[in-house]
C-alpha cells in the first residue's frame, strides 16, 4: 500500500536532500526532481529548462526521457509555457492545449500530436533571479490547485538551491558557471545516447534508459558512465541487455 501523499511529499524532499551530500551528481539530481514533479503533481512529464550565458533556454532534463523531442521542439519554436515563464516571470498554470492553438500555435500542435493535453510552467528563481523553468505536461485535461502550485513552485526552488548550492556571497560569475555546468552534462548526455542508439538500432530515449540504469547499479555519475561511452571505454553491449527491441 502507498504511503500517504504528505509522508511522500516529505520523503521526496529528504531524499533531494541527501542527494546533495558526498559524490554530488547533477544530472541525476535533476532527473530525481523530474521525477518528483510527475509522482507528486500526478503528470505524464516534466522538464527543467535553465538560461545560458548568452541568454539562451536549453533543456537540461526530461522525464520520461521520450518527451525530450518535444521539448526541444519548444524551444525550436520559440513558443511554448517555458518561453511564456521565462518572458513574463510569472508561472503558466492549467493550460487546455487544445484551447492555446492561437497562443502557440506551432507549439500546440506538435503537443497535441505527442498526445499531451494540459501543460503548465513555473520559474525557477534565485533571490530575484530567473534561471530557467520546470515545464510540466499532462494527458489528460488537468487542474493544479493552488496547493499544487505551492508544491510545484517548492520543488522549483529546490532545484535551484540544488543547482546553485551557494552561499548569498557568491558572485553572478559563479551562477553562470554552475549553469553551464548543467548545461555541459546534458550535452554529454545526449552525445552517449546518440552513439548507443546508432550502436543498438534502439530509439536514444531507450538507451538513455539503459544508461542510467547502469549509472546506478555501479553508483556512478550519470555523467561518467556517459563520458566512458563517448571515450569507447564502455560498450553497448556492457549496458543494453542482448535482443532489446526498439518497441520495447
Amino acid at each position: 500500500m502507498a504511503p500517504p501523499r504528505e509522508i511522500r511529499i516529505a520523503q521526496v524532499f529528504v531524499q533531494l536532500a541527501d542527494s546533495l551530500v558526498g559524490d554530488f551528481d547533477m544530472a541525476e539530481m535533476l532527473l530525481q526532481l523530474a521525477d518528483a514533479c510527475i509522482e507528486l503533481l500526478e503528470v505524464d512529464a516534466a522538464g527543467l529548462m535553465l538560461v545560458d550565458a548568452s541568454g539562451e533556454l536549453r533543456l537540461v532534463a526530461s522525464s520520461p526521457d521520450m518527451m525530450h523531442d518535444l521539448e526541444v521542439f519548444e524551444l525550436q519554436s520559440d513558443e511554448g509555457p517555458c518561453l511564456d515563464t521565462i518572458r513574463t516571470g510569472k508561472a503558466v498554470i492549467n493550460i487546455d492545449i487544445a484551447q492555446a492553438r492561437e497562443r502557440w500555435p506551432r507549439f500546440t500542435a506538435e503537443a497535441l500530436e505527442s498526445g499531451i493535453r494540459s501543460t503548465h510552467a513555473l520559474p525557477l528563481r534565485l533571490r530575484g533571479d530567473l534561471i530557467g523553468a520546470i515545464n510540466l505536461f499532462s494527458k489528460a485535461e488537468q487542474h493544479l490547485s493552488e496547493g499544487d502550485v505551492a508544491l510545484g513552485q517548492a520543488l522549483a526552488d529546490v532545484a535551484t538551491i540544488s543547482l546553485l548550492q551557494q552561499p548569498a556571497s557568491r558572485d553572478h560569475s559563479f551562477l553562470a558557471e554552475q549553469l553551464q555546468v548543467a548545461l555541459n552534462t546534458r550535452i554529454v548526455i545526449e552525445q552517449a545516447k546518440g552513439i548507443l542508439a546508432e550502436r543498438s538500432g534502439l530509439h536514444p530515449a531507450q538507451t538513455f534508459h539503459y544508461l542510467r540504469d547502469y549509472a546506478r547499479e555501479h553508483k556512478e555519475p550519470l555523467q561518467s558512465a556517459a563520458r566512458q561511452v563517448i571515450e569507447g571505454r564502455l560498450a553497448s553491449k556492457q549496458l543494453i541487455p542482448e535482443g532489446a527491441s526498439a518497441e520495447g
